[in-house]
């Protein structure tokens, strides 16, 4: 009989997954690009801030932030990425943890786990820059449950003791996040959401997620501007087209892909000539402004679709299509010589659209040259016909059954894909193509 539930014991223990045995590298497993100081953007469904933040130029003041975000993959050790890139002071944070959500701005019981900074409980970030924490074991996380975790969200809460000045921020988060008002103090070791009462809908200062993962993991860049970003889609659904993808890409390989979301409500590849601080645009800095940051600094990245160029053809963008080619190759390049492949998504249609900006002829075919360069250049390592997907051929415009807003209701406004346009968009991608071997860069 022990010689029998030893046999037992040692088949068990084989069957269980392990990561003990692997290579590991650090992958970035959730991103949100930085655009701008709030609150210069585009959020949706955003609650009133006033109470808040009184003062955009004063920013946060001794007040505490719980920002949920879900990993698209997990490991047993996280680090974290805060950004003052945009601010115009020194911002110091304190008192920062990772947690499991249990529901609104609860914590799973005894998840709550404290980060440090160089060993320190407090960092102080400069303007213009970002800084990534120590790495923090997360022992909610183990080889047998990861299954389980899949969908969770992480809560990533931080104290501001002083005034922050201008808050670095990605507005269109779709994802409510809560925070406390001014002066009351540090509330991140709370693993209770009384403390938390105020909601938004946008992500602040934090701007990167990195998990320890098998070292040949593949981490997918979903490039662009709101339709990556999801305007439109449902509020809290995560059901923008990269999270369909990424939802594919985990039934179809495991724990073997990373998809991350750097779009950007109004992102354009040409423009602004110029963006700072002082002199903010709300749609972001330029695709070649933020390549950098955005994607070439993250963790692991092999791949990356570029799906963007409708607003540079809108009346604020007004750009040719000659000059966002030469830019948006300028980028692939650029992307290329980092050891990242780069796969060309063609643009929708935003013909007799409602927004203002969009919806013209001369828009429309500005964005079919862009198309035809996307589907014939070789630079290239492979297209994804988004066009197709998404255009009613009798009309020019989008498929009607695809217009209706998700987000906050109403007829929709002919540039924007809704939950099914954004699932027929992600169900769409040849898979075989994302996950193809090529040089990736090497790992942090």
């Amino acid at each position: 009989m022990r010689t029998f539930l030893s046999m037992l014991a040692l088949l068990v223990l084989q069957l269980q997954p392990t990561w003990a045995a692997e290579p590991m590298k650090w992958v970035t497993s959730w991103a949100a690009s930085i655009q701008g100081p709030y609150p210069t953007g585009n959020p949706s469904a955003q609650p009133n801030m006033h109470m808040v933040f009184p003062a955009p130029a004063t920013g946060a003041r001794n007040q505490s932030f719980r920002l949920m975000v879900k990993p698209d993959l997990w490991g047993e050790q996280t680090r974290i990425r805060l950004s003052n890139v945009l601010g115009t002071q020194p911002v110091t944070f304190t008192d920062a943890y990772v947690g499991l959500q249990l529901g609104s701005a609860e914590l799973v019981r005894g998840s709550n786990q404290a980060i440090t900074f160089s060993g320190n409980k407090s960092v102080t970030v400069a303007p213009g820059e970002s800084v990534w924490s120590d790495s923090v074991a997360l022992p909610f996380v183990t080889p047998a449950n990861l299954n389980l975790l899949d969908g969770r969200k992480l809560a990533v809460s931080f104290h501001i003791p002083e005034t922050s000045g201008p808050m670095t921020w990605h507005a269109k988060a779709l994802q409510t996040s809560y925070v406390t008002l001014p002066g009351s103090g540090s509330q991140t070791h709370d693993e209770r959401e009384t403390n938390f009462p105020y909601t938004t809908a946008s992500w602040f200062f934090l701007d990167a997620v990195d998990m320890r993962a098998p070292a040949d993991t593949k981490v997918i860049v979903a490039f662009g501007d709101s339709i990556s970003d999801g305007t439109a889609s449902t509020m809290n659904g995560d059901d923008r087209w990269p999270d369909v993808l990424a939802r594919r890409l985990r039934h179809q390989y495991g724990n073997k892909v990373v998809v991350l979301n750097a779009g950007i409500g109004g992102n354009q590849i040409a423009g602004p000539a110029e963006y700072s601080p002082i002199k903010p645009f709300a749609g972001g800095p330029s695709s070649s402004m933020r390549l950098e940051r955005d994607v070439i600094q993250l963790s692991g990245v092999t791949s990356l679709i570029w799906l963007e160029g409708i607003n540079d053809f809108s009346k604020n963008g007004n750009a040719s299509s000659a000059r966002v080619i030469a830019q948006l190759s300028d980028g692939v390049k650029r992307l290329n010589a980092a050891g990242i492949r780069v796969i060309g998504a063609t643009v929708g249609s935003a013909l007799a659209s409602t927004s203002a900006a969009h919806g013209f002829p001369e828009q429309d075919e500005k964005r079919k040259v862009l198309n035809d360069f996307i589907r014939s250049s070789t630079l290239f390592a492979g297209v994804i016909d988004f066009d197709v997907v998404t255009l009613d051929t009798q009309t020019g415009q989008m498929k009607p059954e695809y217009v209706p807003d998700n987000t906050i209701g109403g007829p929709g406004d002919r540039l924007h894909p809704n939950r099914a346009g954004y699932h027929a968009m992600g169900d769409a991608i040849d898979l075989e193509m994302l996950v193809a071997t090529n040089r990736s860069k090497q790992p942090k």
